[in-house]
């Protein structure tokens, strides 16, 4: 079977800068061509990457999310638990799973910040389209040999 399809999910927390992941993926990947999943935060993507994977459908998935300190919580635990359910549900499926999830060291919701990550987020959205097509293809060429 032949996956042309993928997968983006995006937490809406933070969405203004998030969303632009998405720009940036379908500059690589055409939009036809991506299925987009909104969900709560970055906590509940690697379920419902996983679940993604386990249809069959798509080629790779990748997860978008921006978890910044709020001051209420360790932010990192957070990050480092979504980040290694993210993998996981990569190697239990057998389907790329791929991380947009970044995790800044200093964020102030200011307009400056925000116009820095709006756009970091265009180029690791970019990055994440990258490698889904190329590890699509190394694991096609895996499959001919």
């Amino acid at each position: 079977m032949t996956h042309t399809r993928y997968a983006f999910v995006k937490a809406n927390w933070h969405a203004d800068v998030v969303d632009r992941a998405l720009e940036g993926f379908c500059e690589v990947i055409p939009r036809e061509a991506v299925d987009v999943f909104d969900v709560p935060g970055a906590f509940e993507m690697p379920l419902l990457a996983r679940d993604l994977a386990g249809t069959g459908r798509y080629a790779a998935i990748a997860a978008a999310a921006f978890v910044v300190d709020g001051g209420i919580y360790r932010h990192e635990f957070v990050a480092q638990a979504v980040v290694d359910g993210l993998m996981r549900a990569g190697l239990d499926s057998g389907v790329p799973v791929l991380s947009v999830s970044l995790t800044p060291h200093q964020y102030q919701d200011s307009a400056h910040h925000n116009a820095i990550f709006r756009a970091h987020f265009v180029e690791k959205g970019r990055e994440a389209a990258r490698a889904a097509v190329q590890i699509t293809q190394a694991r096609k060429s895996l499959q001919a040999a």
